[in-house]
């Protein structure tokens, strides 16, 4: 009988590592190897997490280790779910070493290391694999994952407004500049270190907006909008932060290149996501954070506007999970030839 593959993950005492560990143990078809996190090494998983705790008092939970390459290497798959400047220091080894890659972090998402460093503000140490990263879309970038060795999965902002927009730039209903995206995220988006800003006293019963044009993930979206859609495209992007845990809810305000009705917008999506397992979207319905939370699903809801000749969208998606692990889980199902859904429904 063939073995399991193994998987590991880096920065697994974080958000999207604690959910990428939840996804990845109910896989069917791989087996967990190495939990690393270093300022957590030497606990179980359950100290950290304990909604992870063993059913029975003489169980245990894997146990967190400091990161080696070694033995991150005894994995066909190495997941990093690091911040931005942290995995550029461990991928080229890695890769050196056989191991295929899925970076939850930005490291590797943008093409230009002039742009990555303007807006991450450090220097990319490993700029000679920008170009070989294949950025994880999965609904959009399909079979170059399958093959793909280093895997820059998307940011979960750039998720939310990249699935709702690509095919309307495809079929040319939308303008290529004038793109408007306001998204509001729940505080988990920040990650787990504490901070007086994202404290409870601090953002509750408020909405803030927050890095306001200068948000990292604003180049990204403009990039891959560029790519896929096959011609420049220009956009704005102010992100905000709710006072809940998890989910994104993001507006889009497109403004129409032509004359369309609900019924031709409705037919767009249908005819590139209607056999897409992860994306719902409907002519009537507008999408709500609480019916997307805990899935990997996107929901997808528009409005014409036609005294201002302008297409609003709506999407909404858990960013821990479509925003990042369960997206991740999405291309490692490709790139090891399982079924897509597998570990996610």
């Amino acid at each position: 009988m063939e073995a399991m593959p193994t998987v590991s993950i880096v920065g697994a005492s974080g958000y999207s590592g604690a959910e990428l560990y939840s996804l990845l143990s109910s896989h069917f078809s791989i087996r967990v190897g190495k939990l690393f996190a270093n300022t957590s090494a030497g606990k179980h998983f359950h100290e950290v997490f304990p909604r992870f705790s063993p059913k029975f008092a003489t169980s245990k939970s894997p146990l967190f280790e400091q990161y080696s390459s070694d033995a991150a290497c005894s994995s066909e798959i190495v997941f990093i779910a690091l911040p931005s400047g942290e995995a550029m220091r461990i991928v080229p080894e890695l890769l050196q070493r056989g191991k295929r890659i899925i970076d939850l972090g930005g490291d590797f998402r943008l093409k230009n290391v002039s742009v990555y460093e303007q807006y991450y503000k450090h220097q990319h140490s490993s700029p000679a694999l920008l170009n070989q990263a294949v950025y994880g879309l999965p609904e959009w970038n399909r079979e170059a994952i399958r093959k793909a060795k280093l895997v820059a999965n998307p940011g979960c902002y750039p998720t939310s407004a990249l699935l709702p927009l690509l095919p309307l730039l495809k079929e040319k209903v939308i303008r290529d500049d004038g793109i408007a995206i306001s998204s509001l995220s729940g505080v988990s988006g920040a990650g787990r270190s504490a901070s007086a800003d994202l404290s409870f006293a601090e953002i509750n019963e408020s909405v803030k907006a927050y890095k306001v044009g200068v948000h990292q993930h604003t180049p990204e979206i403009k990039s891959v909008l560029s790519e896929l859609a096959g011609r420049a495209i220009t956009c704005s992007f102010v992100p905000h932060l709710l006072p809940i845990t998890r989910g994104i809810y993001t507006s889009i305000y497109a403004p129409l290149a032509q004359e369309v009705t609900p019924e031709r917008v409705d037919e767009i999506y249908k005819s590139y996501y209607a056999r897409e397992p992860f994306i719902r979207f409907s002519a009537n319905d507008i999408p709500e954070i609480k019916h997307v939370t805990n899935t990997n699903v996107l929901d997808i809801g528009f409005r014409i506007d036609g005294e201002n000749k302008m297409l609003i969208i709506l999407s909404a998606l858990d960013n821990l999970i479509k925003g990042a692990a369960g997206q991740a889980v999405q291309n490692m199902n490709l790139m090891l030839g399982f079924s897509e859904t597998e570990g996610l429904l």
